[in-house]
Order: C-alpha cells, then structure tokens, then sequence
C-alpha cells in the first residue's frame, strides 16, 4: 500500500482530504505525521505552478507520493487579487478574521455588485519518480458585506453563493466539499490517483 504525502499543514485542508480519500488503498500521511519540517516556498505566480512545486519537492523528500494543492479567491473588482497570495494577504501571521478586514476595506471603492469573485484549487500528486497529477476547480460567488457561518475557514464567511443562498461558511461540511472548488479539483484528482493505484482498470462511472 502506497504512501500518501498530504503536503499541507492546514487541519482544514487535511480533514477534507482524509475524508475524500479514505476509501483508497493509500496510506494518508500529513507532514507533521511523516515528521516532515520541509517548507516548500510558494514562488509560483499561478495556483498550478505552486501545487507543482510543492508536490515534487515533497515527494522527492519524503520518498512517498505527494498531493499538494494551493488555492485561493480571486476578487474581480481587484484585478483577480488577493489570488496565490491570499493566505498571506494580511500579513504571513494574519488571522482569518484580518484578511476578511483587508479585503473588505479594499472593496469599498467599489460599488456592491462588483464584488463577484470565484475560488480556485489546482491539486497536483507527484511521485519520487517525477510523475506527475493536476486536476483544477472552481466555484463562482459573490463577496458580502460581513461574515457569516461557522463552518469552514479561509475566506468561506465572506463567500456567498447566490444559488444556495448561503456564505460556504453556511453550508453544511458535507454540502460544502460537494460543490467546493477544492472538492471538484480534489474528486478529480482522486479519479486521476486511482489510474496509478489501477493501471488498466475501467475509471468507476
């Protein structure tokens, strides 16, 4: 049984993928598990390059198959920012709740109905032998005046979805990683991870 790397430090992150993957014949392993101490930089200028980084650098590491992703919310009125920075948008210490303050002081120069934007994960699974996984996916939203809901973490309170009527932080878990850009990306690439673990086998319908 093969060796999964969760390259991820983030216990959100880390739940939903165990969850995702737990009907897998891998073994899941975050990096504090594994006893990993390696930070991989993200200088990447995309979400694709990041994942890509820090898949590779951790598999060849570790020894084991790596998943890593990078994602983040891209804010029209903003030109697409705070984009691949923004876990770091406030400052590389900031709390949730003081990237919620930046971005929101930001968006008042602009006018309520401009305030659309969309989540973006790209997932890439490398193994020590350079092969390489990506799957991507997005969810398209609008940003509100204040937080609300008590699940998930990120930006999810500030993210609404016209069509569930609900910020992702509303949502229940379950529906939340159903339609979530993370749970589309990820879904994907453990369709991709599956043709590793089965080579020749039909993908399941």
């Amino acid at each position: 049984m093969p060796t999964l790397l969760l390259a991820t430090h983030n216990p959100g992150k880390i739940r939903e993928y165990r969850a995702l993957l737990a009907d897998l014949p891998v073994t899941v392993l975050s990096l504090a598990e594994a006893g990993i101490e390696l930070e991989v930089p993200e200088t990447g200028t995309t979400f694709a390059e990041n994942a890509v980084l820090k898949a590779r650098a951790y598999a060849k590491h570790s020894g084991h198959w790596a998943w890593a992703d990078d994602s983040g919310l891209e804010v029209d009125a903003l030109g697409g920012r705070p984009g691949v920075y923004s876990a770091r948008y406030a400052g590389p210490q900031a709390s949730d709740e003081e990237r919620h303050r930046r971005l929101l002081a930001e968006l008042q120069a602009f006018p309520p109905e401009q305030w659309t934007a969309r989540f973006r994960c790209v997932i890439a699974i490398a193994r020590p032998d350079g092969a390489l996984l990506t799957a991507e996916g997005t969810v398209e939203g609008h940003i509100t005046d204040h937080p609300r809901g008590e699940h998930g973490f990120g930006y999810d309170p500030i993210f609404y979805l016209p069509s569930h009527g609900a910020t992702m932080a509303e949502l229940p878990p379950a529906e939340k990683n159903r339609i979530s850009h993370r749970g589309q990306a990820a879904r994907q690439a453990k369709a991709l991870l599956r043709t590793w673990l089965f080579p020749g086998a039909a993908s399941p319908a």
